[in-house]
C-alpha cells in the first residue's frame, strides 16, 4: 500500500415566566389547533431527529470505509484548516463509479480498472477539480485529499444569519455594500430599505423613519450596529430615530425571519444589522479612504462624509467625520413643517491582526437634533428632538485550543441621552420647554467559539450574551417609571449535513431576565420582575441541483413587554399621542415559521418566500378613537391578544442581455387577531409592487423604477385607511475612471410629483402627503 497526499489549491473569495398546563379544555378552536399543531410538530422533530441519529450512527460504525481489498481506492477528505468534509462527491472520470464520504469525511471505491485515472472531487461550496493517481491490479491506493472552500463569494455571505459563515440559508436574506449603497443613499435606514421585499418603512417625517418588516416593528426586529446593539430607543416610538447616519455604514445585512437565537429571544421579525469600517478590518499598507457628498431637493438637505485609513503591516488606524443638515420636507401641497434636521458624527479605531488574533477598538460620539411634526395646524407650535450618544466598541477574534479553533469577543458600550423639547413662538420670541428626557446607559457583548465537526455535526457555534441597560426618564410629560433591565443569554447553533444536498440547522437559546421598574416624576413605583425565557429553531436547506436552494425554519420567540407596554400613561410628545400601558400584559410568545425557494442560472435570479407567525399574546398598540381632552392627542392603548401575521416575498432578477438588467418584486403580509372578533392588526402594509430597468455600459448606468402600491383596507378598529398610488422613478451615474474611483449618482424619486400617503406614516394630520418630486445627487471619490 503506497499513501498519497494531495493538496487542492482553490481560491479563497474573500416575572418568572410560570408555565402551567390547564385542564379545563381548550378556550378557542385556534387554541386547540395551536396546540395541536405543535404537539405534531414536536412528534415529527422527535421522529426526525432519531431517523438522523440512527443514520449516522449507521454511516459512522457500520461503514465499511476502512475495510480495503484488492483494486481499492480510499481515503479521506480534509480542508485547507483539517476539517473533514462528510459528503462530498467523489467520481471516476470518463465512468459511472463514484461514492461520496462518510460523516467522518471518509471514502472508498473498490473494482477500480487497473491504469491511470483521474478523480473528481465535487461538492457545493469547495472547488471542483480532478485529481490523477495510478492503481495496479489487485493494489490498495491510499489517498488523501485536500480542498478548499471556494465558490461562495463571502461578500454575499449573511454573516448576521450564521456565525459560521457558511454560506448555507435557511432564512430570505440579503447583503447591501459597496455601489448598491451608494445607489441607495438616503437621509434614514428606514428611507434606504423602504421598497425591499417584506421591508416597509414607518415614518414620522423622514429623519426618524425605521424598518419594519413584515408588519413586525419595535424590538420584534433587531437594529444592530456590528452585531451589538445599538444603545439608541428607536425601537420605542415612531419618533425616535436610528442614532446612526447611514453614510457612516459600509455593509448592510438583513435577515427577514426568526433570528431569536443568535440576537435575543423576541427577534422574530428579523435581524438588520449596520457594519461600518471604525475597527479595521481589512487593509492596505498605506493610507486609503472615502469621501462623499450628498443634497437633495425636497428638503434642501445637504451632507458631507469621509474616512481615512492608514495601515501598517500588523495594524491599522481609521477615522471618520459626516454632517448632514435638512430642511423642512416640500410636498405637492407644500411643506410639512418641522420636519428639519441637523446632524454630526465621528469616529477613531485601532485594528490589529497577527498570527494568531486580531481586533481592535474604537470610540464615537454623534448629535442629532430634528423636528416632529406636533401641532401641524399651529405654526407657532413645534416639537424637537436632541440627542447625544457616546460609543465604545471593541472587538477580539482569537482561537481557544485546536477544538475550538475560532472565537469572536464583540463589545458595544454607549451613553444616549434624548430630549423632547416643544417650542412655541410669542411676539417673535421661541420658548422651550423639556416636555421629557431619555439618559440611557447601555452594554451588549457577546462571545461566540467555534467548534470544528464533531460526528454527525459540522462545524457548530455556542455562546454568551450579556445585555444590561439603566434608563432614567425626567421631565413634566414623564409617563413610564425608570428602569434597569439585565440579560444573560446562552446560545447554542449547529448544523448536520445529511447528504451532500441537504442540511439540518438546530439551536437554542436560554436567557435570564431581570427588569426593574424604579420610582421618578412619574410613579412611585419599585417592582422587579424576573423571567427564564427560551427560543430555538430548526431549519433545513436542500440544494437538489445547481442553482436550486430550498430553505425553512421553525422557531419560538419569547418577548418580554417593553417599559412603555406595560407602564406608560400619559402624552408622548415625540410619538404625537396618549399612551395607556397594561401592567397586567403578558409575555409574548411567537411561534414562526418561514419557508424559501431560491434558483439562479447565472441570467435569471428568483425567490418565492413564505412565513407564518402565530403569537399567544401579541402585544398590540391600539387606537381606541378618542383623543385626550387636556393634550389632544390621540389616545392608544397597549393590548395582549393572540394574533397572526402571515404573507410571502416574490423577487425576480434578470439579465435580458449584457448590461441590461430588470429586477421585480412583490410582497404581501396580513396580520389579525385570532379571538372571535378577527380584528385587523394596526400599521400594516398593504401590497406592493416594484419594478426596476436599468442598462450599465461600464462606464455609467441608467435606469428607471417603478412602485406600485394598493389600498390598505384591512385596518384595524379606529385606524384610517389609505388610498393605492404609483410612483415612477429615474436614476443614472457615472464612473469617471474605468476602476470606479470617483462615481457620480442623480436620482429622481416621484418623477410625476404624485400625491400620496403612506399606510405607515405616524403623522396624525391626514390632509399631509409625502414628499413631492426630489432630485438627489450624490459623489463619492475613493482614494
Amino acid at each position: 500500500m503506497r499513501p498519497i497526499n494531495i493538496s487542492i489549491a482553490g481560491s479563497n473569495k474573500k416575572e418568572s415566566e410560570n408555565i402551567s398546563i390547564a385542564g379545563s379544555g381548550m378556550k378557542n378552536s385556534d387554541e386547540a389547533c395551536r396546540l395541536l399543531s405543535c404537539s405534531y410538530l414536536k412528534k415529527f422533530a422527535i421522529w426526525f431527529c432519531a431517523a438522523i441519529f440512527l443514520f449516522n450512527i449507521v454511516n459512522l460504525y457500520g461503514s465499511d470505509a476502512n475495510s480495503v481489498s484488492g483494486n481499492t481506492l480510499h481515503g479521506k477528505v480534509t480542508t485547507s484548516e483539517g476539517e473533514t468534509v462528510p459528503f462530498i462527491n467523489l467520481i471516476l472520470e470518463g465512468t459511472r463509479m463514484g461514492t461520496f464520504t462518510d460523516a467522518n469525511g471518509l471514502y472508498r471505491m473498490k473494482d477500480i480498472p487497473p491504469g491511470s485515472h483521474t478523480l473528481v472531487v465535487k461538492g457545493m461550496g469547495f472547488v471542483i477539480t480532478g485529481v490523477d493517481f495510478d492503481i495496479g491490479d489487485k493494489e490498495v491506493v491510499e489517498l488523501h485529499i485536500e480542498v478548499t472552500y471556494s465558490g461562495i463569494d463571502i461578500d454575499e455571505i449573511v454573516i448576521t444569519s450564521s456565525p459560521t459563515a457558511r454560506g448555507f440559508r435557511y432564512q430570505p436574506d440579503k447583503v447591501f455594500l459597496g455601489e448598491e449603497l451608494q445607489k441607495r443613499a438616503e437621509i434614514s435606514f428606514g428611507e434606504m430599505l423602504d421598497g425591499e421585499p417584506g421591508i416597509a418603512m414607518r415614518s414620522m417625517g423622514p429623519t426618524p423613519s425605521r424598518p419594519i418588516i413584515r408588519g413586525l416593528d419595535g424590538d420584534r426586529i433587531l437594529i444592530l450596529q456590528n452585531g451589538e446593539r445599538m444603545g439608541d430607543i428607536s425601537e420605542t416610538s415612531s419618533g425616535h430615530a436610528i442614532s446612526l447616519d447611514p453614510l457612516s455604514s459600509n455593509r448592510v445585512e438583513v435577515v427577514r425571519g426568526p433570528a431569536s437565537l443568535l440576537y435575543g429571544s423576541s427577534a422574530i421579525g428579523g435581524v438588520i444589522n449596520l457594519m461600518t469600517a471604525d475597527i479595521p478590518e481589512q487593509w492596505d499598507q498605506g493610507g486609503s479612504g472615502v469621501m462623499s457628498l450628498q443634497g437633495s431637493s425636497m428638503n434642501n438637505m445637504g451632507a458631507g462624509f469621509g474616512r481615512y485609513t492608514w495601515g501598517d503591516e500588523s495594524w491599522a488606524a481609521a477615522g471618520r467625520f459626516g454632517y448632514r443638515k435638512a430642511g423642512d420636507v416640500r410636498t405637492p401641497d407644500g411643506i410639512i413643517p418641522s420636519t428639519y434636521m441637523d446632524s454630526y458624527d465621528g469616529s477613531l479605531g485601532v485594528g490589529f491582526d497577527n498570527d494568531r488574533t486580531s481586533g481592535g477598538i474604537n470610540v464615537s460620539m454623534g448629535r442629532l437634533s430634528y423636528g416632529i411634526p406636533e401641532e401641524l395646524d399651529d405654526p407657532d407650535e413645534s416639537a424637537e428632538v436632541r440627542i447625544q450618544q457616546q460609543m465604545l466598541q471593541g472587538r477580539l477574534n482569537f482561537g481557544v485550543s485546536s477544538f475550538f479553533d475560532k472565537a469572536q469577543l464583540r463589545m458595544h458600550a454607549s451613553r444616549f441621552v434624548q430630549q423632547e423639547i416643544e417650542k412655541e413662538l410669542e411676539e417673535g420670541i421661541v420658548h422651550e420647554d423639556l416636555e421629557i428626557e431619555f439618559d440611557k446607559l447601555n452594554i451588549s457583548s457577546t462571545l461566540t467559539i467555534q467548534h470544528k465537526p464533531l460526528g454527525i455535526l459540522d462545524r457548530g457555534a455556542i455562546g454568551l450574551n450579556v445585555y444590561g441597560r439603566v434608563m432614567n426618564i425626567t421631565g413634566d410629560d414623564a409617563f413610564t417609571p425608570d428602569e434597569n433591565r439585565f440579560n444573560i443569554g446562552l446560545f447554542t447553533f449547529q448544523e448536520i449535513p445529511l447528504t451532500t444536498r441537504v442540511r439540518l440547522q438546530f439551536g437554542g437559546r436560554l436567557d435570564f431576565l431581570r427588569a426593574t421598574a424604579l420610582p421618578n416624576q412619574f410613579s412611585d413605583m419599585n417592582q422587579t420582575r424576573d423571567a427564564f425565557v427560551y427560543a430555538g429553531s430548526l431549519g433545513l436547506n436542500y440544494r437538489p441541483a445547481d442553482g436550486f436552494e430550498l430553505g425553512g425554519q421553525f422557531a419560538r420567540s419569547h418577548r418580554y413587554p417593553m417599559l412603555e407596554e406595560l407602564f406608560a400613561n400619559g402624552p408622548h410628545l415625540c410619538a404625537g399621542l396618549y399612551e395607556v400601558g397594561s401592567i397586567n400584559l403578558g409575555d409574548e410568545i411567537g411561534y414562526g415559521s418561514d419557508f424559501f425557494v431560491r434558483y439562479s442560472n447565472g441570467a435569471v435570479q428568483s425567490e418565492i418566500a413564505l412565513f407564518y407567525n402565530y403569537f399567544s399574546n401579541f402585544i398590540i398598540m391600539q387606537p381606541t378613537g378618542e383623543s385626550d381632552p387636556g393634550s389632544g392627542l390621540p389616545v392608544v392603548e397597549y393590548q395582549g391578544d393572540k394574533a397572526r401575521l402571515y404573507g410571502g416575498e416574490l423577487s425576480l432578477g434578470w439579465e435580458i442581455t449584457d448590461g441590461l438588467n430588470a429586477d421585480l418584486g412583490l410582497d404581501y403580509v396580513l396580520g389579525q387577531r385570532t379571538s372571535e372578533e378577527r380584528e385587523y392588526l394596526p400599521f400594516i402594509p398593504p401590497v406592493r409592487f416594484s419594478g426596476r430597468l436599468e442598462y450599465d455600459y461600464g462606464r455609467g448606468w441608467i435606469g428607471s423604477r417603478v412602485r406600485a402600491v394598493s389600498s390598505q383596507n384591512n385596518v384595524a378598529p379606529g385606524e384610517n385607511s389609505t388610498p393605492g398610488y404609483t410612483l415612477l422613478g429615474l436614476n443614472t451615474g457615472v464612473r469617471l475612471n474605468s476602476s470606479g474611483q470617483h462615481v457620480i449618482i442623480l436620482r429622481v424619486e416621484n418623477l410625476l410629483d404624485v400625491r400620496y400617503r403612506d399606510h405607515l406614516t405616524r403623522i396624525e394630520e391626514r390632509n399631509y402627503p409625502m414628499p413631492g418630486r426630489n432630485f438627489n445627487l450624490a459623489y463619492r471619490w475613493f482614494f
